[in-house]
């Protein structure tokens, strides 16, 4: 996965842009590849600090869910619905979390 900042796309697309033209002319200058690629490492290694602070997020959510549920069966009948709620909501960032790890995995 890769984290572009808005300004590391402009200038990835100006650079591409730039060797393009170079190319069109069979001159192109190794120095804008190596820009290109600096570029592409820092991009990627921001990806991969994210993802992994996806994943703790879900496994955090998912701990919360486990936690929830067993809350749900040790409650007594007056705390039981509150317990269930509590268990919807875990279970619905659960959800989002997992929403969100799926995408950054995709990307």
């Amino acid at each position: 996965m890769h984290s572009y900042t808005r300004a590391e796309s402009r200038e990835r697309a100006r650079l591409f842009r730039k060797g393009f033209r170079q190319a069109l002319a069979d001159c192109v200058d190794p120095a804008l590849q190596k820009k290109i690629e600096r570029i592409d490492q820092a991009a990627a290694e921001r990806g991969r600090r994210e993802l992994n602070a996806l994943y703790a997020v879900r496994e955090n959510d998912r701990q919360a869910v486990a936690t929830a549920k067993a809350q749900v069966r040790t409650a007594s009948r007056q705390d039981k619905a509150a317990a269930r709620d509590a268990l919807r909501q875990a279970e619905q960032q659960l959800g989002r979390s997992e929403r969100a790890v799926h995408k950054a995995e995709q990307q």
